[in-house]
């Protein structure tokens, strides 16, 4: 996986999932099995407006040269990502988000696992004398 691929890839999820949550956020976690009030279907949109602005960053940013940006935006997806799969994770075992809901802890663990494979593969050895 390159830096770009891994880049159009969140872009994508980003754009579905940002418009499911700023459109639908009812009907999409009704799927996953959870039910939201008022507060939670602003929360919902908050996220989905959170995704839409990712969305932004990992498309234009998806060329970019610049070491430090490369690092800053691969650190970015990993600590997110990571967290992700934390919180979805006991979210499903608990019975809050049905079986589905694997599905979207799959989506954070691919780009957790993405994202530090692209860091790896990016960060230059330390020079030894």
């Amino acid at each position: 996986m390159t830096f770009r691929n891994l880049l159009i890839s969140k872009a994508v999820v980003c754009l579905a999932f940002g418009l499911l949550l700023l459109l639908v956020p009812v009907t999409l976690l009704a799927i996953l099995g959870a039910e939201l009030g008022a507060a939670g279907t602003f929360t919902a949109r908050e996220y989905g407006a959170a995704l839409i602005g990712a969305l932004f960053l990992m498309w234009f940013a998806k060329d970019v040269q610049a070491p430090d940006a490369r690092l800053a935006i691969l650190l970015y997806l990993l600590v997110y990502d990571a967290i992700g799969v934390i919180i979805t994770v006991p979210a499903v075992l608990s019975g809050v988000l049905n079986a589905l809901g694997w599905g979207i802890a799959l989506v954070y663990l691919f780009f957790t696992v993405g994202a530090g494979y692209v860091l790896g593969r990016e960060r230059k050895p330390i020079a030894t004398s």
